[in-house]
């Protein structure tokens, strides 16, 4: 679908400065990674990065300010009108400046975006995010908004020029859209029905990615361990895991987010039995009452999840293993949500995001009888977010002590300047901050390399290593991210990448994968 709603757009002021753009992004994981194709598109189109003077002056913005939206989280319409109204006297008071609003509130509002906020120029969905540059070219020439919205997906985004926001870690789509029906989820009916790309494809992506100096990679998808249904290959994700295992300086291998009725044994045995796959699994719960996961249209119950978790710490005794959590769902009573604290309790999660239910306009758990109070939904909220604190931090605990190989990291620890530490992630992804004291090394740690430091405190979210670095490997990743800050691309923008030169690919039936660790 495209139209044109007629409404002054300001013409460009002759400049021979490029146009500077920003994106800024809501929700998921998907759509942190489409934004950086936004980015590559925009740089590939001459535009260049934003860069404030001043983080804290609210009218210092670019010429071209994108909103990459999100329909799941809460309040997420109010948040971006609100936004929206907040630019729209610096975009009255700037000839040329222009607004696009793009993703999942987007693909579901489409022409109500411009009657709410009538001074912006584009809207596009989720499945059209390489038709901006052309759209803000067609608003600019004819003076008018252009909204389009296409229903499906016609090839894969990952052949569009991508602004990669780290030198040493990188995500990688696998998979578009969802096939399950979810009664509280909107994302099928925004992202469309599953979409796989070729195995061959991603591997090329990956090495590819490698050989620019990444060592950390994160599968992508909706349910990321359905990879394959689209051909019939029911041990496809865990083929593909042992792929990246075969890919020589590819140091750590993640994926999210699974859905625990298709994550089965082989993808185990896959994580287990290959040595770049981290130990470390993102396997959202939902609730642990088996009615309500039967209300919420979850192909599960109770007894298979906590199996789940068993035969992961039976087979990797020190994942670490984090979930999502929603509380309040219609129906849910108080011997429901007893039965979630006991599976919490039993799973022994690193971490768990945690949300209060709250209805979303489209999806049939909004329409369900027996909403519950929104006080009893808040008191049930902090008790578990007391039980999850109390269980994640007594985890941690058991870590004081050890020896940990951490990948440094770049803007990870908000406090770092103050307290002289630095910051990395452990092979189970927990997030520890350490002393920058390198006296027994030799130099000092980039972003990418990788140090052992010897854990000293544990918080809830969180560890400390105080105390002389105990080793220090220099990588390629941290020769990237150095190379990067020596052409003066400082500000944590990654490099403009064309892709892996392998055309359009289709959303048609790949090849399978072969039975053994390689794919073709």
């Amino acid at each position: 679908m495209s139209t044109t709603v007629e409404h002054p757009v300001a013409p460009a002021a002759p400049s021979e400065q490029p146009r500077t753009y920003e994106v800024r992004t809501y929700g998921c994981q998907m759509n942190v990674h489409d934004s950086e194709r936004l980015s590559g598109l925009l740089e590939d189109a001459g535009y260049v990065r934003h860069e404030k003077a001043d983080a804290k002056d609210q009218a210092d913005v670019a010429d071209i300010v994108v909103f990459n939206t999100c329909a799941v989280r809460e309040n997420a319409d109010n948040r971006l009108y609100g936004n929206l109204g907040h630019l729209a006297p610096l975009k009255a008071k700037r000839p040329g400046m222009q607004i696009a609003v793009g993703g999942c509130m987007a693909q579901k509002d489409r022409d109500t975006v411009v009657k709410k906020a009538p001074w912006v120029d584009v809207v596009f969905g989720t499945h059209n995010i390489g038709s901006l540059p052309a759209l803000l070219d067609r608003a600019r020439a004819l003076e008018e908004a252009q909204v389009e919205i296409l229903e499906s997906l016609d090839v894969f985004p990952s052949t569009l020029p991508t602004k990669r926001e780290s030198a040493y870690a990188a995500w990688v789509s696998i998979s578009v859209g969802c096939n399950n029906t979810c009664t509280f989820c909107i994302v099928p009916s925004l992202r469309g029905k599953e979409k796989d790309r070729r195995p061959g494809e991603i591997l090329a992506e990956i090495e590819a990615l490698v050989t620019e100096g990444v060592s950390e990679v994160t599968l992508l998808g909706q349910n990321v361990n359905a990879y394959g249904v689209e051909f019939g290959d029911r041990q496809a994700f865990s083929k593909l895991l042992r792929a990246c295992g075969e890919i020589e300086g590819l140091e750590r291998v993640r994926f999210t987010s699974p859905h625990p009725a298709e994550f089965t044994d082989d993808v185990i045995e896959a994580m287990a039995e290959t040595p770049n796959v981290m130990p470390s699994l993102h396997m959202p719960l939902q609730s642990g009452s088996s009615k309500v996961l039967k209300d919420m249209r979850r192909s599960y119950r109770q007894e298979k999840f906590l199996g789940i978790i068993e035969r992961v710490r039976a087979a990797m005794p020190d994942a670490a293993i984090t979930t999502d959590i929603i509380v309040g769902f219609p129906g849910e009573t108080e011997e429901d949500f007893q039965e979630t604290l006991k599976v919490v309790r039993e799973s022994r999660f690193a971490g768990a995001f945690t949300f209060q239910y709250s209805k979303r306009p489209g999806t049939p758990a909004a329409t369900l009888d027996d909403q519950v109070p929104q006080a009893d939904v808040t008191h049930r909220y902090d008790r578990l977010v007391e039980l999850v604190n109390e269980i994640t931090w007594s985890e941690n605990q058991k870590l004081v002590g050890r020896e940990l190989e951490l990948m440094v990291a770049e803007g990870e620890g908000r406090k770092d300047a103050e307290t002289r530490r630095l910051s990395g992630r452990a092979p189970d992804n927990r997030l520890v901050h350490f002393e920058a004291d390198f006296t027994g090394v030799d130099g000092e740690p980039r972003p990418g390399d990788m140090v052992t430091v010897e854990i000293t405190y544990a918080a809830p979210h969180h560890l400390v290593a105080d105390g002389p670095v105990k080793a220090l490997r220099r990588t390629r990743s941290g020769d990237a991210w150095e190379r990067r800050v020596s052409t003066g691309s400082t500000s944590g923008g990654g490099a403009t990448s064309k892709g892996v030169g392998l055309g359009m690919p289709s959303v048609g039936v790949p090849a399978p994968l072969p039975a053994g660790p390689t794919c073709g």
